[in-house]
């Protein structure tokens, strides 16, 4: 089994969520198509909303020229061979997002030859995952964010996550915000609150300390650049746990969050992270330190089966905008029922993607 032919291209849609009259979040993606000899074809993804090009060029000159002719299973081999070729210096960005797309195809054909599910590839804990919902969104007013959570109270959402940090409003607004919301979901669910980096850790201090009482479940990636050191020193003055690590690109920086004490839940996203073998390792690791994973990123799925094959997976991420994306390229994906998500039980990924989708959203 080799493989025989790569292919990457950057994709682009915008989506609607609740509370909107036109399509409003915007992705940005590159998608991923690994040929072998025997016939079997595979597909992953990765984000693009960053230097997707230069990502989709990577895939296509330098990563192709370097792996050619390797067989897909391999995946320590083809890491290590990537690593030193392309990547000796163990960076993060182009390189490490671009071996994400195709290391989940490589995944996908090892999958599909074997007649399993990436799930039970990576240890089969599970064949199910439990979700959490991303709803709140930074375009919302206080009013239409209220409104939205109650829908998914309606719909009967166990687990919300909303967006502060926004880099215009202050932190005294997205604490009006948080409380808000807790307000009108109640305090029988999980409430998180997701960051992205934008907070100084003063701006990050003060918001603990404003919605210190609101029971959160996790405050995500509350500082710039997710610093270990200023996360563990915020992590000392609060009782709110923190999770971070979606878009972080290797085991390393992972090491790093873990034992700073940085970290309640690690977030490793086989999208970003390099693939799933770079995830299992990160995963792997964070048992070690009785640590669950849970995504955040999006991509839920392609992490739901990381959560549901490792033992230490929590929660699959549900982010709105990037399941309707999820749901336009893929031809009839799973869908979440009673706050889970059942893996397939077709090989591999299990599910295939909408080419006439993705020749309508291609970025030429």
């Amino acid at each position: 089994m080799k493989i025989k032919n790569i292919r990457a291209s950057l994709h682009h849609l915008i989506v609607n969520v609740p509370l909107f009259d036109k399509p409003t979040v915007s992705r940005k993606f590159v998608f991923c198509t690994v040929e072998i000899d025997t016939g079997i074809v595979g597909h992953g993804l990765c984000g693009g909303q960053y230097l997707g090009a230069s990502i989709v060029t990577a895939i296509n000159r330098d990563l192709k020229d370097a792996v050619l002719g390797m067989d897909p299973r391999d995946t320590e081999a083809i890491h290590d061979h990537v690593w030193w070729k392309l990547n000796n210096r163990a960076m993060t960005g182009v390189v490490t997002t671009a071996l994400s797309a195709f290391d989940i195809a490589c995944w996908d054909i090892h999958g599909k030859h074997n007649g399993r599910s990436i799930a039970q590839l990576l240890g089969g804990h599970s064949n199910s995952a439990e979700i959490y919902v991303t709803f709140g969104f930074k375009q919302y007013s206080i009013e239409q964010l209220v409104e939205a959570a109650k829908l998914q109270v309606k719909a009967g959402t166990q687990r919300l996550k909303m967006v502060v940090g926004d880099g215009t409003a202050s932190w005294r607004e997205d604490a009006a915000r948080v409380r808000a919301v807790r307000d009108a979901i109640g305090d029988d669910r999980d409430l998180m609150i997701d960051a992205n980096y934008m907070f100084s850790p003063l701006e990050a201090k003060m918001l603990c300390r404003a919605i210190e009482d609101c029971n959160l479940t996790w405050f995500e990636e509350p500082v710039y650049a997710i610093d270990a050191r200023n996360l563990a020193e915020l992590k000392r003055e609060t009782r709110i746990p923190f999770a971070a690590g979606q878009m972080t690109g290797n085991r390393w920086r992972f090491k790093e969050l873990i034992a700073a004490g940085a970290v309640d839940i690690v977030q490793p996203n086989p999208c970003y992270s390099g693939g799933y073998t770079e995830t299992q390792k990160v995963a792997h690791m964070a048992q070690a330190f009785n640590l669950p994973i849970a995504n955040g990123g999006g991509w839920p799925l392609h992490n739901m089966h990381s959560i549901a094959g490792l033992m230490n997976g929590l929660w699959v991420e549900f982010h709105l905008g990037m399941q309707a994306v999820g749901e336009a390229i893929f031809i009839n994906p799973p869908q979440p029922e009673n706050n889970r998500i059942k893996i397939p039980d077709a090989p591999g990924l299990g599910f295939e993607p909408n080419y006439d989708v993705l020749k309508d959203c291609k970025i030429d």
